[in-house]
């Protein structure tokens, strides 16, 4: 009995353990690093042997049943696997994986973690056996880090630590694949995060020995170079030899630019087509075995052949066509983002010509060293295309360890990289992070994503506000229910003021009457809503601020606080998304826009697909709008399939234009700001909830059509979404199917019915009356029932509070206003019975967020009412308190 409760004992004790605060020693971080290595090592000898035994397997295929079918089939095939894998289970782990890495180092969300190196490792597997003729190291790279990322999240350190974990994983995958230590540390150094600071270094350097040691027992290292070309005697470097050093330094920038351009172009030309990632690899790796099945034997093993080529095996026309094959096999490869790099190819495509102008100086002058010339342009080659010069030179050097090397590498290098930059600046990952829209800093500070978020980004966009002739006892009154501790003040839709509870200590000499516009802090220091984080720090720290309210012209959007700064510096410095999030869609794209006078003090936001009823919700909006003095955002979405992007896909806009300019004709006529815009995106719902939130939205209102065929869905997926999510109130209308129901017939006296339950949604609720009922032609129109249902029993409810609220409401509107208490054991029930015999016009309802979703027990009183009844139905949530 004793001995079981053992692991039981020590399970304890290990759960009590604070290991979090030992999360900045920096002796865990060597541990860490330690494991890295080994774990990255482990993950390129698993990379090398399936990569050789899949590849091996389609060889001896291609022997047996003959090239011109397994060839062309087996790429095929193992590509849409790899793809189809990719897509179902990790989008992160296509392509090479050196720009998933330098990104998540630049602090860009890119996720990174042991379900991306797993799919990595596989597809990289799948596709390198298939036949495509890319390299394994940049795979490693990208797996090295991936495991860095997981491990640290297991392990408590700062997020800044992470981050030089990530570093020091990715040096550990390049050391194990080459065995290259120095290398690897130098690629992290002058490559993916020019960072230079002692642990970083430290920590890279601890990880990138133990990878290249581990690698070196697995046996996982090789290129398949020939050992004499590691130690040949024959290596030498003359002045004679110089001019031909830089004639091949120069064609390996000119060829290397090159071939940096032609991979744009076939990037450009399979976004142009734009196919699912499992067929691009697939058709790709289908071309290339059609070719390869053309040419001689040789080159059906890309391992064996980049042995041949490396090694100088083969005479000067099959080298001149092996590293055309090549150029154009590697290029037309990496092009479809299938898992492989392109370091080796570089290295081989080097090596080729390399050889090729050593024997040129061969035919010229009788007397040239073609493994050194090999070898110079292995470094040359790999410069133009990755843009790291110092990374080529040590790569080689610690690949052939002869110091005679050096300088013709150095001259070689040095050419190569002027020639290639003159063709276009910067390197091959940072313009492909461009393409895709991220811009990474070649000297990032500490703090540079401060100046990168904005005000707005970061804010509350519900801000609790108190009106300038609100008395003291009520403001403090206010104070004692809110959890805020100060509030903007308000008068005439502007910000006059703010309060807090400093301004509340010193109070004492007034009386409990006192208008707050007496004791407020008058005109107060704003932000704009596109203001910096950086500047908003400086604004909290000049003027020992707490909160700042957050403006766009003069209107208020929003609050920010210091606690909002230090909830994004910590998740923005953490650099990395949970795996659950790596599925995440591109964000949407605003196609098409026009802009109004910013004259409102609030934004309303139509979503209008159908130009039926748009019309209609327009009216709806406007009526809304020119109540509380509110602009109008009108927005079309037109979605596009998950696997294209939102931004390079091209769509059609004339019909959403159309309607577009139809409703903002409306919006003059009726002397109401109207801006529109069309967002190309994956979902409707993500589009508009960016919208909200980068228009600083206050409302929005919904068509539900009465009925949803998504099992599951309360109101259908959107509606269901954008319920849970949206911060602003969100207004649902289902439009009556009876003749002559709101908004049709406005002459006529209609009678509206406004169930109550308390809450502030039935307060907002009531409070979009005078709007909503302004569109009537009849002034005493509608007539409004305000009834509150009470549970059966004996004792008589008080119906007090139900007739103030009819006698304000009468006031307000001018109208009549009926209440009409109701007992009944089922609140839905008696709302329809009553809708019904009645003949109500329109049935307006506040409900919560959890109201409209709930479906369990009594079922969902809201969804059933507004399927029952007939006439209009308006269901009001209001803002959500983040």
């Amino acid at each position: 009995m004793q001995i079981h409760l053992i692991p039981k004992r020590l399970a304890e004790w290990v759960k009590s353990r604070h290991f979090g605060v030992n999360a900045t020693d920096h002796r865990y971080a060597f541990v860490e690093a330690c494991l890295i290595g080994f774990l990255s090592a482990l993950a390129a000898l698993v990379l090398k042997k399936g990569i050789g035994l899949l590849g091996g397997w389609r060889v001896s295929l291609a022997n047996q049943l003959g090239a011109i079918w397994v060839l062309p089939l087996a790429g095929l095939s193992l590509g849409m696997l790899a793809g189809w894998l990719i897509e179902q289970t990790s989008p992160t782990a296509a392509g090479g994986g050196i720009t998933q890495v330098k990104a998540a180092l630049a602090r860009y969300p890119v996720p990174l973690s042991g379900r991306v190196a797993i799919v990595k490792l596989i597809g990289s597997i799948l596709v390198l056996g298939g036949g495509l003729t890319l390299g394994r190291r940049a795979p490693t790279v990208h797996i090295g880090a991936a495991l860095a990322a997981q491990l640290s999240s297991w392990v408590p350190t700062s997020p800044e630590h992470r981050r030089q974990m990530i570093a020091a994983g990715a040096a550990a995958g390049l050391a194990a694949g080459f065995s290259t230590p120095i290398a690897g540390v130098l690629f992290v150094v002058e490559e993916l995060m020019r960072d230079l600071s002692g642990l970083t270094l430290q920590t890279a350097i601890v990880a990138s020995f133990t990878g290249a040691v581990v690698s070196l027992l697995f046996q996982s290292n090789d290129l398949k170079f020939h050992h004499s070309l590691l130690n040949l005697p024959g290596i030498s470097f003359s002045t004679h030899d110089i001019p031909f050093y830089l004639i091949l330094g120069f064609l390996a920038g000119i060829l290397g630019a090159l071939f940096n351009r032609g991979l744009f172009l076939s990037l450009q030309i399979q976004n142009y087509f734009n196919l699912p990632l499992h067929w691009r690899i697939g058709l790709m790796g289908l071309l290339s075995g059609l070719i390869i099945t053309c040419l001689p034997a040789a080159f059906r093993d890309n391992t064996g052949l980049q042995g041949l080529v490396v090694t100088g095996e083969l005479d000067t026309f099959k080298l001149l066509g092996a590293f055309i094959a090549h150029f154009f096999l590697t290029m037309l490869a990496y092009s479809s983002n299938a898992p492989g790099g392109l370091f080796a190819p570089a290295l081989v495509l080097g090596s080729a010509l390399g050889y090729l102008v050593g024997d040129l100086e061969d035919w010229m002058t009788g007397t040239a060293s073609q493994s050194t010339f090999a070898l110079a342009g292995m470094g040359g080659f790999f410069t133009s295309v990755v843009r790291v010069p110092v990374t080529a030179i040590v790569i080689v050097f610690e690949l052939n360890t002869d110091f005679r090397i050096v300088l013709p590498l150095m001259a070689t290098c040095a050419v190569s990289y002027v020639v290639a930059e003159s063709f276009a600046r910067g390197s091959l990952y940072e313009r492909m992070l461009k393409v895709r829209g991220i811009y990474v800093d070649d000297s990032p500070t500490d703090k540079d994503f401060l100046s990168n978020l904005t005000a707005a980004a970061v804010m509350k966009s519900q801000v609790e506000t108190l009106p300038s002739d609100l008395s003291l006892e009520e403001v403090l009154q206010a104070m004692s229910v809110s959890s805020h501790r100060g509030f903007p003040v308000m008068e005439d839709g502007k910000i006059v003021g703010i309060v807090t509870q400093t301004d509340l200590a010193n109070t004492t000499k007034y009386s409990g009457q006192t208008p707050l516009k007496e004791f407020m802090t008058p005109r107060p220091i704003t932000v704009q809503a596109d203001a910096s984080l950086s500047d908003v720090l400086y604004l909290l720290n000049r003027y020992q601020l707490s909160r700042l309210p957050v403006v766009e012209g003069n209107k208020l959007v929003g609050i920010i606080t210091r606690t909002d700064i230090i909830r994004v510096e910590a998740n923005q410095l953490e650099g990395t998304e949970s795996s659950a999030n790596e599925a995440t869609p591109e964000p949407s794209y605003i196609a098409y826009s026009t802009r109004a006078p910013l004259i409102g003090q609030g934004r309303i936001l139509l979503p209008v697909i159908n130009p039926e009823t748009a019309t209609v919700l327009f009216q709806l909006g406007g009526a809304i709008a020119t109540e509380e003095n509110l602009e109008i955002e009108c927005l079309n979405v037109i979605k596009v399939p998950k696997h294209s992007n939102p931004s390079q896909t091209p769509v059609i806009t004339q019909s959403g234009r159309q309607l577009l300019h139809r409703l903002e004709r409306s919006g003059r006529r009726q002397k109401l700001p109207v801006h529109t815009q069309i967002r190309i995106a994956h979902h409707t719902a993500q589009a508009i909830l960016e919208t909200i939130r980068d228009r600083h939205i206050n409302l929005l209102i919904l068509e539900w059509k009465g009925y949803t065929s998504t099992p599951g869905a309360v109101f259908g997926s959107i509606i269901d979404i954008l319920i849970r999510k949206a911060p602003c109130e969100v207004m649902i209308v289902k439009w009556g199917t009876r003749q002559g129901s709101y908004p049709q017939q406005l002459d006529k006296e209609g009678t509206w019915l406004v169930p109550m339950a308390g809450g502030p949604n039935a307060q907002r609720a009531i409070k979009l009356l005078p709007g909503l009922s302004s569109i009537y032609t009849n002034p005493r129109s509608p007539i409004i029932w305000l009834c509150k249902v009470y549970a059966p029993s004996s004792s008589l409810p008080d119906y007090q509070g139900l007739e103030q609220v009819a006698q304000s409401l009468k006031q307000q509107l001018d109208r009549p206003v009926i209440p009409l208490p109701i007992r009944s054991g089922s609140v839905s029930e008696a709302i329809i019975h009553l809708a019904k015999a009645e003949t109500c016009d329109v049935v307006i309802l506040g409900v919560s967020r959890e109201g409209l979703l709930e479906q369990v027990l009594h079922g969902n009183i809201p969804k059933m009412i507004a399927k029952q009844v007939e006439s209009t139905v308006i269901l009001v949530r209001g803002a959500l308190d983040v």
